[in-house]
């Protein structure tokens, strides 16, 4: 009995991680696509290494508010 009760929480807490990475996802991607709308960007211009630099800059900016906000 244990062992069944056992397997069923487990399986509850897959489906709850996989909620969890479901919307993770989705926040990332409606994330990107503001960035993207807000900043007038093409997407045919957005390299790999294009979207890592704007991303670092994005970070930066964010960092350097959240440490002036203290």
């Amino acid at each position: 009995m244990t062992q069944s009760v056992l397997e069923k929480q487990e399986a509850k807490l897959k489906q709850l991680n996989q909620k969890i990475k479901a919307e993770k996802s989705k926040i990332e991607q409606n994330l990107g696509k503001q960035i993207i709308k807000s900043s007038n960007l093409d997407y045919a211009n957005l390299s790999n290494q294009k979207i890592k630099d704007l991303a670092q800059k994005i970070a930066t900016v964010l960092n350097h508010e959240s440490n002036n906000q203290l």
